[in-house]
């Protein structure tokens, strides 16, 4: 019988998208992963801007002081496009709230987007429609198909990158420039 590899999790780490996936929903994209065990992978894509933006949510959503939020929601992944997802850095005190690490959190409760128009909800935040997920042994599956790179999270990347850097960004904490990427595989 042969040895079963130690899982690994991939939980606050950034999967960067490599040339495979080109034509992909995920082509060059920067998923930031929220929870990842034996059952499967959770993550929020960074990169992917819709053409909305935190005001047009709250004020669909009949949330007062919506006024002035003019923060671009993400396209977070192809998963429930129709659920919120904030990741922000304050624990704070609401409904549905998860650490992914001490520092970094994500929420999905209307209470704390009613918080942020008021003005009392985190001061870094990022604000996603839907999110990238995965089966069991479907990501290690991808990873093993040069469909990823995977690199250690970088809260600065995720809250203070413009969204057209954070490609290149994740990718420098590699040391690897865009430009030298390949699609194709190399197992030994």
């Amino acid at each position: 019988m042969a040895d079963t590899p130690e899982f690994s999790s991939l939980k606050d780490h950034f999967l960067i998208a490599m040339p495979a996936l080109k034509g992909s929903s995920f082509e060059h994209t920067i998923t930031y992963i929220c929870n990842h065990d034996g059952n499967g992978a959770m993550g929020i894509v960074l990169n992917q801007p819709t053409e909305l933006n935190l005001y047009e949510v709250l004020e669909q959503l009949e949330i007062e002081g919506a006024h002035g939020h003019d923060h671009p929601v993400l396209l977070g992944g192809p998963v429930h496009q129709d659920h919120g997802f904030i990741l922000h850095l304050e624990k704070g005190d609401w409904r549905s709230t998860l650490p992914v690490t001490d520092e970094v959190h994500v929420s999905t409760s209307k209470d704390i987007l009613t918080s942020l128009a008021q003005g009392t909800g985190p001061s870094q935040y990022k604000v996603a429609l839907g999110y990238a997920g995965w089966d069991a042994g479907q990501l290690e599956e991808e990873l093993l198909d040069n469909s990823w790179i995977t690199v250690a999270a970088n809260t600065d990347i995720i809250f203070n990158t413009p969204t057209d850097k954070m490609y290149q960004a994740a990718l420098q904490l590699l040391g690897i420039d865009e430009g030298f990427l390949s699609s194709d595989a190399g197992h030994a």
